[in-house]
């Protein structure tokens, strides 16, 4: 049984902590029936365990607490998908990292599309990726696309002061304000620069259909206070002590 003779800590927190998803999908796993204290499913969300004694398992295997935390950037290419495992056997961006660094765990913070490359951050500290990936904080997110055709003016006005895409389901969003603005022209085609705040699902390949002109490359290039930079396609670095500090002092959106 379970111990009841003390606060301790909650479970999701716990599973965050240990690196075994962030938060929110940590209270996913627990209420699918993927977790396991002392032998008992655990399917309430709330549950305090004491980590010292208890036995908490995920899929059957055991969870332990990781005193150290990594925060890691990575250039993400194109064909590899944001997950740590994918049942169609593509590859995924754990795949880039060195078997020391899957060993603690790190997972993806947020997502990039399949054929979407740029920045992606990695880590098994779950209160850093639920920081990053809360709409409290508004994280600003940098892209640049490559973009069918040329759009005007009053296009880019509308992308600037928001436009309707059509999301999974059929369900209609209005996007919120963003920056957008043309980098060059290649042949017919144009790259944009465009800074957006939400981060729903296929957001900007959405935004830019919805005016006519669909993407033809994508890549972030920035998330916050951090840039992509000089590291190449493929490759990774870890964030700096100070890039950690001031992703978690970002502030809140009022």
């Amino acid at each position: 049984m379970m111990q009841e003779q003390h606060p301790g800590e909650r479970l999701a927190r716990f599973l965050a902590r240990a690196g075994i998803a962030s938060r929110r999908h940590a209270e996913e796993l627990i209420a699918s029936g993927r977790v396991q204290v002392n032998g008992e499913m655990v399917t309430t969300q709330g549950t305090r365990i004491h980590p010292d004694t208890d036995t908490v398992l995920v899929d059957g295997k055991p969870v332990r607490s990781t005193t150290k935390h990594v925060y890691v950037l990575l250039h993400k290419p194109i064909g590899y998908v944001t997950t740590t495992r994918d049942p169609h056997g593509r590859p995924t961006v754990l795949d880039l990292l060195p078997a020391e660094l899957r060993a603690l765990r790190v997972y993806p913070v947020g997502r990039l599309d399949l054929g979407t490359s740029g920045l992606l951050l990695l880590t098994n500290d779950g209160d850093f990726a639920l920081r990053l990936t809360h709409p409290r904080y508004s994280m600003q997110k940098r892209y640049q696309a490559l973009v069918q055709g040329c759009p005007s003016e009053s296009v880019l006005a509308a992308l600037r002061s928001g436009v309707t895409i059509t999301e999974d389901k059929g369900h209609s969003h209005n996007t919120v304000l963003a920056q957008v603005r043309l980098l060059r022209k290649t042949g017919s085609a144009c790259w944009l620069s465009l800074i957006i705040h939400e981060g729903r699902k296929r957001q900007v390949r959405r935004m830019l259909a919805a005016v006519g002109h669909p993407v033809l490359e994508l890549s972030r290039v920035g998330i916050g206070p951090l840039e992509l930079g000089d590291t190449l396609v493929g490759k990774w670095r870890y964030l700096t002590d100070v890039e950690v500090k001031t992703l978690l002092g970002y502030p809140e959106i009022s």
